[in-house]
């Protein structure tokens, strides 16, 4: 017996991988082909089209958007992911919160958690998801709820002030978010701190096509109270302001501005904000829309003025500042000498400028005075010593077709916090072998880390040219700036953000409590040039690094499947680009460097033990030697595995796979044995009080059915004769006797119909309606032509309607009289065959003002001994040139040319006759081209006489000079060829084998 049971769990091991093979592997560490791109995208797509979003590599938690609700976040969810050991159950975002928590309450040290990936990846979700993970699972008490609630409620008045519609993400967040939740001794969260990188000012004044300002402004309008409006100065529609509609998306369907709108008001009442701050906040923000709508222009000195004041009178109330003096720092500039004052005034385009700079330097330090607001509200004022879990929701990479001075500093930030996942990764993967006493060589690895220390310095580089040119003597522009890095312009100015000192005055001096908070007047007093955005931003950076190398860390990358933002659809070459970018495949590597697979000596023997006789039910010995007992009984090979202090080490995961194949196998045979006899026990029980009831039961049941069969019999009844009544009056007008009839036919057409619509205009087949329907029919059918004609006529563009009608006169003038007009009628016509680079400037000079209106490069042969020369012919609006190099070897005018001559075989030679009355022209010109067709009918069109186009057949006379004449023979042969026979004529043989595609 024993032996037959070993043989039954070997010849499982070696069975097929179904189930594997349907949905993949919940960890890519398993992946045998680890390093193919191709299977880590394979796997990935397997999981997403079963709706499993969720896959590991490692302790690292891959994300992939499904655009849809998928009922993984419940209560029960939640309840089953507590606790729990982190590979027990099927990838989630709650486990990689769960392992957090507990490590963090295990080992009392700081942990954080690193999501990151594109915009519309699903970064702010999973932020999301994780705070509510902790605000239900954590232990709680009465006096902290209200700081749980705060943490929660943090997030939509960060997402009102700091998220907006893109192109790419109808809630992206333009600004960068690291969240420190604070836990007691007994893991109870009490408090948290937020900080906030690199909010995207600039979408304040301007917003890209498709895209939408702060989500705040418009929320404002549709839900704010009318006496709150009406007290600010704004209407309700955003297309009246400036700042609002420039991105033509001012109204999203996707999006509730007024259910938002309550959401962020109730948010503001939890975390504490009186009635003078939201006052003062909403006045700030109504005044930049106020500012967006400030105009400005020229008066006769060619200075900026504002002919109508009346929304700086708004501001100026708002604010609290003068009217006077807003005015004036909108329009002037104070200059400061050593000993005095300068008032200049400025240039339309600067005030423009000053007034752009005066709103997103008012929304920025706004948005952080919101942040520090927020901070005071969940500062936890007991002095004990906290533990915390922090959240990077971090902007994504990304590669645009024009990218702005912001996303070069977001791809700076994820090229460092892509080196610290592969330094931390290689450490904590060293570490654990050193620990097990497992030998193990990443040097290799470590290219990866050079790599990121190269890109690093690049940007370094980038951002010291930027700060250089933003601090060095004289004028900075962006053409000096573009002088040494040759990138995009507007860098420079993004990187100064300078706001005019005397606008600064104004707003250090205005009375609204939260600019007075924002700017101070100790400003004033600073005479030195204020760091530039990119040196902020590296400093702040650095300061985030620190905080994360002193915090034990856990990855969330967030993919997402595709552009459009569709459910179950999965573009391939989108996410190859983000597995690559994300570092995906390097993180990968070096887990798998060493061993696929390592698990507690416990864990394992826990699991598997049913596998061998001497583990099972019970072992009683030391864990590790339970694991070398059961490994050598189901045949594991030395290279396959290595064991550690107090782990097992697998290197390949088809070995892993091969033992749960073995253990589902076992498991099976021992539920399968139990279950047939209790389910024999229970059968027989329920078998007796079933057969009891059903008698009972049948009974009433079939009297039941009998009364509904009669009632739905006398229902048929009458349906069938209101129709057979229908069908009988269908040809009467509409009456209660046949209304339903004429109803259901009409329906019935119509819904045929729409299978039979034709496909273009050239489609007349037409579904045949009843006779009552003739006349809609008709109608819909020539809606239908109308539709389907203007599709066409709209997709017809200018250059494709001048090229048909070049393409008209070549069939006026070719058709059934040249060989090889056939196959140039799927050939396009090209605008000219010879570049202006290609023509010598001389050429030029001597046309002096004429437009090229064609060119082709040509073959002449001489009137007199018919010696091949290269040449380009010219066509202008007057006259044909054949030009050698820089000279013009014959200038043939309009007015001059008699005719044009061809063969009618599939030769390309013409000939251009010219009036023998014209003493400028020495004779005929004789060309061979490539292009016949094109060079013709461009010719001709030029001339206006599609009639002087001659066609001949056999051989033509040309002209060689005053009173003489020649001869070109045309004729067949096995091979082409042009000569002079001995009879002095220009013989053309066409190959009886020549292609003529290029003859077009």
């Amino acid at each position: 017996k024993e032996e037959v049971r070993r043989r039954h769990i070997r010849l499982h091991m070696e069975g097929a991988l179904t189930a594997r093979d349907k949905v993949g592997v919940q960890d890519f560490v398993l992946l045998d082909a680890y390093t193919s791109e191709s299977a880590f995208v394979d796997n990935l797509r397997k999981r997403f089209s079963e709706n499993l979003i969720y896959t590991y590599i490692g302790t690292l938690l891959v994300s992939v958007n499904p655009y849809q609700e998928l009922g993984i976040y419940t209560m029960n969810q939640m309840e089953l992911y507590q606790g729990v050991n982190f590979f027990e159950l099927p990838p989630h975002v709650y486990a990689i919160a769960d392992n957090a928590y507990r490590m963090m309450c295990s080992e009392l040290n700081n942990h954080f958690i690193l999501i990151s990936g594109e915009s519309g990846a699903g970064k702010t979700e999973a932020s999301k998801k994780i705070l509510q993970y902790f605000a239900v699972t954590c232990p709680m008490t009465e006096s902290l709820q209200i700081a749980r609630d705060r943490l929660l409620l943090s997030n939509p008045v960060l997402e009102a002030f700091g998220n907006a519609k893109t192109l790419r993400n109808d809630n992206s967040s333009r600004f960068g978010k690291y969240m420190d939740i604070q836990f007691d001794f007994q893991g109870i969260p009490v408090g948290g701190h937020i900080i906030s990188y690199l909010i995207e000012k600039s979408r304040v004044v301007y917003q890209n096509q498709g895209e939408r300002n702060f989500h705040i402004f418009y929320q404002l309008l549709a839900g704010g109270e009318a006496e709150r409006l009406a007290y600010l100065g704004l209407e309700r529609d955003p297309q009246l302001y400036k700042y609002l509609s420039q991105g033509h998306c001012a109204k999203e369907l996707s999006t509730n501005d007024k259910n938002d709108w309550k959401t962020v008001c109730n948010a503001f009442s939890v975390i504490d904000f009186t009635e003078g701050d939201l006052e003062n906040l909403f006045g700030i923000i109504a005044s930049v829309l106020h500012l967006g709508n400030v105009c400005f222009q020229e008066d006769d000195q060619g200075c900026a003025a504002i002919p109508d004041t009346h929304e700086i009178k708004w501001i100026a109330k708002l604010l609290g500042v003068y009217p006077s003096v807003l005015l004036e720092a909108l329009t002037h500039r104070k200059i400061e000498a050593k000993t005095e004052q300068v008032i200049c005034p400025l240039t339309l385009e600067l005030s423009v400028y000053a007034r752009d700079a005066m709103a997103k330097a008012v929304y920025g330090r706004t948005f952080t005075w919101l942040v520090n607001k927020i901070n005071s509200s969940l500062v936890n004022k007991d002095c004990t010593q906290k533990t915390v879990i922090g959240l990077l929701d971090i902007y994504g990479f990304e590669v645009f077709d024009k990218n702005g001075f912001e996303q070069f500093c977001i791809n700076y930030c994820n090229e460092k916090l892509q080196q610290l996942l592969i330094e931390r990764t290689l450490k904590a993967e060293q570490a654990e072998y050193e620990t097990e006493g497992i030998e193990w060589e990443p040097i290799q690895y470590f290219n990866n880390k050079i790599i990121c220390d190269l890109v690093e310095e690049r940007h370094k580089g980038i951002i010291s040219i930027l700060d250089e040119e933003c601090i060095r003597p004289g004028p900075a522009t962006d053409l000096s700036f573009l002088e040494k890095l040759e990138e995009k312009v507007g860098f420079l100015e993004k990187n100064n953000d300078l706001l005019y000192r005397h606008l600064k005055e104004v707003l250090c001096r205005c009375q609204n409590s939260i600019l007075r908070e924002c700017f101070l007047v100790a400003e004033l007093e600073n005479r030195r040039r204020p760091p530039t955005v990119g040196t902020q931003f590296k400093n702040s950076l650095s300061s985030l690094l620190e905080i994360l190398i002193s915090k034990e860390p856990s990855y969330i990358r967030c993919i997402k499947p595709n552009e459009r933002k569709e459910p179950s659809k999965f573009d391939d070459f989108l996410v190859r680009h983000q597995i690559k970018y994300l570092g995906l495949m390097e993180h990968l590597r070096v887990r798998r460097a060493g061993f696929a697979y390592r698990r507690k000596y416990e864990h394992f023997l826990q699991r598997y033990k049913s596998l061998c006789p001497d583990t099972w039910p019970h072992w009683h010995g030391p864990p590790g030697e339970g694991v070398e007992r059961l490994i050598k009984y189901i045949g594991y090979k030395p290279e396959e595995y290595k064991l550690g202090k107090t782990k097992i080490f697998i290197r390949f995961p088809r070995t892993l796979f091969a033992t749960e194949d073995a253990f589902e196998f076992s498991k099976h045979q021992l539920v399968a044995r139990i279950q047939a006899t209790y389910k024999g026990c229970l059968g027989r029980r329920e078998y007796v009080k079933q057969r009891e009831a059903a008698t009972k039961l049948e009974a009433h049941w079939r009297r039941a059915l009998a009364r509904k069969e009669v009632k739905r019999r006398k229902w048929a009844v009458q349906i069938i004769r209101r129709f057979i009544n229908g069908f009988i009056n269908r040809n009467k007008p509409l009456s209660p006797d046949n209304e339903e009839f004429l109803v259901l036919v009409r329906k019935n057409y119509i819904l045929n119909l729409r299978y039979h619509v034709p496909k273009n205009v050239l489609d007349k087949s037409w579904l045949k309606p009843p006779g009552i329907l003739q006349t809609a029919s008709d109608l819909l059918r020539r809606m239908c032509t109308r539709n389907l004609v203007r599709k066409y006529c709209c997709g017809v563009t200018a250059e494709w309607k001048a090229m048909m009608q070049q393409k008209v006169v070549t069939s006026e003038i070719f058709r059934g009289k040249k060989e090889g007009y056939g196959e140039s009628l799927n050939q396009p016509f090209a605008n000219t065959r010879i570049d202006e680079g290609d023509i010598n400037p001389k050429v030029f000079q001597v046309m002096s003002n004429e437009k090229i209106q064609y060119g082709v490069p040509v073959i002449k042969y001489d009137r007199k001994g018919f010696k091949a020369r290269q040449r380009q012919l010219i066509l202008t609006q007057k006259a044909a040139y054949v030009v050698e190099h820089a000279k013009i070897k014959q200038k043939i005018e309009y007015s001059a040319l008699k005719g044009i001559s061809t063969s009618s075989l599939s030769d390309g030679i013409l000939v251009i006759h010219v009036s023998p009355e014209n003493n400028k022209q020495k004779g005929d010109a004789i060309l061979l081209c490539e292009h016949v067709f094109e060079v013709v009918t461009k010719l001709a069109m030029l001339v206006k006489k599609e009639n002087l186009v001659n066609v001949v057949q056999g051989s033509l006379q040309f002209s060689i000079g005053p009173g003489k004449e020649g001869t070109i023979v045309f004729d067949t042969g096995p091979e082409e060829q042009i000569y002079k026979d001995k009879n002095g004529q220009l013989t053309v043989v066409n190959g009886w084998l020549r292609g003529t595609g290029k003859q077009f």
